[in-house]
């Protein structure tokens, strides 16, 4: 339930989302957002309710055609009016506990030092939650200083990365990602651009990388990377611990991987 405690007169955080067709996740993803804090919704063309529910709760809502993700944070950051010292950006099927907003009001341990907080993540597909096969922690610039921060493109599926020149930190609350909930046509879809951009794109000079980006790069795009991918997920990080769901997401992510090769390997024999 979101709180009615004031913290502060002026709120010194606004929380960004990026929506399109959300009507599924976005309501109880408001409902865990407090309610001291301005929301923005930056939408790139709901053509559901998304947007009627995103007013019903006062949102501010901008719109703008998808660019990618660092350009459209970017544009959340420049063009959506927000005066805050912080920005919190949030997906629609994402949960942030009550906890990590208390953390920020309480005091803001060490905040004055960082200009982004890398937060992790934990994975739900089909609402179980998986403890093993994503292979933890998963982490994320999703808090922001507004002044000192932007985005840049990266060579992941995101396609986003803070440049490594902002002063880093990192969090222990994670927040839950509900990223699955059983729409494989939809997700395959998604996906498949998802691919395309792996294999356009390239990390931005001084560009932000985790241990896995850094891995990815090395590795190239060679067709190991798909047997890699499996064993990864499914043996090596204890997907199997996770049962049914855990061979599931390991499935899921190894064809992400084939369809990678496989756009990679289509665009080098048409050069």
């Amino acid at each position: 339930m979101r709180s009615n405690q004031k913290f502060q007169k002026e709120p010194m955080l606004t929380v960004a989302i990026l929506t399109k067709n959300e009507e599924a996740n976005l309501p109880r993803c408001l409902e865990a957002i407090p309610d001291r804090y301005p929301i923005v919704i930056v939408d790139s063309g709901s053509t559901d309710n998304t947007l009627a529910i995103a007013e019903s709760r006062g949102c501010r809502i901008y719109t703008n055609p998808w660019p990618g993700f660092a350009e459209q944070r970017n544009f959340a950051i420049n063009q959506c009016g927000i005066d805050t010292p912080w920005i919190l950006f949030v997906d629609a099927d994402e949960i942030y506990p009550e906890k990590f907003y208390d953390w920020f009001e309480s005091g803001m341990s060490g905040i004055d030092s960082i200009d982004v907080l890398m937060v992790p993540s934990i994975l739900y597909l089909r609402e179980k939650r998986l403890n093993h096969a994503p292979g933890y922690p998963i982490y994320h610039p999703r808090l922001v200083r507004r002044e000192t921060v932007r985005f840049v493109r990266n060579h992941t599926g995101h396609g986003e990365a803070v440049i490594d020149t902002c002063r880093i930190g990192y969090s222990d609350i994670p927040y839950e990602h509900y990223f699955y909930h059983g729409e494989i046509i939809e997700w395959m879809h998604k996906h498949v651009g998802k691919a395309a951009q792996e294999v356009r794109l390239k990390p931005t000079a001084g560009a932000v990388m985790t241990t896995r980006g850094r891995l990815s790069v090395l590795l190239g795009r060679s067709w190991l990377r798909v047997v890699a991918r499996f064993l990864y997920h499914f043996v090596l990080r204890g997907g199997f611990l996770d049962g049914f769901a855990g061979l599931e997401f390991a499935l899921m992510f190894t064809w992400y991987e084939a369809t990678i090769y496989v756009q990679a390997k289509a665009a080098t024999q048409s050069r």
